[in-house]
């Protein structure tokens, strides 16, 4: 018989035992009060706060009540998890689903999407239905495909794939659309203006041409692009779904290098309360140092990345050589999960730093609390970093 869901005590980490540790207390307690991110999909987070709205029932995630609330990770892998899968993996898609979803102290449950047995683990959990199996299973595989949980990727992928639930599941501002909007258009301004020249109409067709992208509206009037490319219609779908996500991936990353110097501040400067043997303060001092060594290279590489897309991009834009673009996204999809996996991490670490170490305010952390924080944060770096790099280079 394949083992029942064991007990998750901190919705990170695995933990076998039932005894909850304060540190795993915690850990529930920040997923919980936090928003979803690159890392975490946290559903529960929205039925506590839109649970009472009309669109939280009509258009649900899931269609089952208890994966309606539960919160879905990107994890790695540790040591004694890696057998729970038929074929080599280092990261998973865990789903965490909480024994009571209003008070976490009581901890949860857990399952890998993928792992042997999954559909049997499933089921022990949150019975068998049609639509479990007909539309929930396929979600959740799709969503254990993605290199990232981020909401605006997850919205465009589920979009393709026929899901559309409630705006509340996957919360964009407003704001941030009009951000993501501005920012592509500029992006895609030079292609528009090398088509149409000396042309009138420059900023309609912008508008038209951002909103075909990032809606991966591939009708007629994408055709032209599509032949350009050389690309037949399968290639180009996956090519503008990447294109896509690249242009958001550029925009995130604007976003985290801008709070890149304030992060690596706080790995170099926080220091936990109490005092320190000198044992203990050399292993902070190493662990620091490790950190932020992995801090820059991964985001070195995600710079690489970004920098080879803009310099096939400017190939078809500048040079008119539509070849070295259309190599690029031929590349784009296995491009698309390295530098997602590595902009998640990045995503997940800044996002964390900024909500448990406040700028101006000296952390309430001990040292064991912080090292393993720290700790933490490199073996994900490490994780991304080891696999192969993809570097996509257009031939020029």
């Amino acid at each position: 018989m394949p083992r029942p869901l064991v007990p998750c005590l901190d919705g990170i980490n695995v933990q076998r035992e039932k005894r909850v540790t304060d540190r795993g207390i915690r850990s529930l307690v920040h997923l919980q009060n936090s928003a979803s991110t690159a890392r975490v999909l946290n559903l529960l987070s929205t039925w506590h706060r839109h649970k009472d709205k009309p669109e939280f029932t009509a258009q649900p995630f899931f269609q089952n009540s208890r994966l309606n609330r539960a919160m879905i990770l990107k994890h790695r892998l540790r040591q004694d998890e890696l057998d729970l899968f038929d074929s080599p993996r280092l990261t998973a898609t865990k789903i965490v689903f909480p024994l009571d979803p209003k008070d976490l102290k009581f901890g949860g449950r857990f399952a890998f999407i993928g792992q042997k047995n999954f559909d049997y683990l499933l089921e022990d959990v949150i019975g068998k239905n049609p639509k479990n199996e007909a539309l929930d299973l396929p979600l959740l595989k799709l969503l254990d495909e993605l290199p990232s949980l981020d909401p605006f990727l997850i919205r465009e992928e589920l979009k393709r794939n026929g899901y559309q639930p409630a705006g509340c599941y996957l919360e964009l501002s407003e704001a941030d659309l009009k951000r993501i909007f501005a920012f592509v258009q500029s992006e895609i301004e030079p292609l528009v203006r090398m088509s149409l020249g000396g042309q009138t109409g420059l900023a309609g067709q912008t508008a038209r041409l951002v909103e075909k992208i990032l809606s991966n509206t591939l009708d007629l009037e994408m055709q032209p692009l599509r032949q350009v490319l050389r690309l037949n219609e399968a290639e180009f779908a996956e090519g503008i779904f990447c294109w896509n996500g690249f242009l958001y991936y550029k925009w995130v990353y604007g976003g985290i290098a801008e709070k890149m110097p304030q992060i690596v501040h706080t790995v170099v400067h926080t220091n936990p309360m109490g005092r320190m043997d000198a044992n203990t303060r050399a292993t902070l001092e190493r662990v620091r140092t490790v950190l932020v060594d992995r801090i820059m290279s991964t985001s070195n590489a995600i710079k690489t990345s970004l920098d080879n897309y803009d310099s096939a991009y400017l190939e078809l834009t500048k040079n008119a050589n539509p070849l070295a673009f259309r190599d690029f996204l031929l590349k784009s999809p296995a491009l698309f999960v390295e530098i997602g996996e590595r902009l998640g991490v990045l995503q997940h670490l800044t996002s964390f730093c900024l909500f448990r170490f406040p700028p101006n305010r000296r952390a309430s952390i001990g040292v064991e609390e912080l090292l393993d924080i720290f700790n933490d944060f490199e073996a994900n770096l490490y994780t991304v970093e080891s696999q192969p790099q993809t570097t996509g280079t257009a031939a020029a």
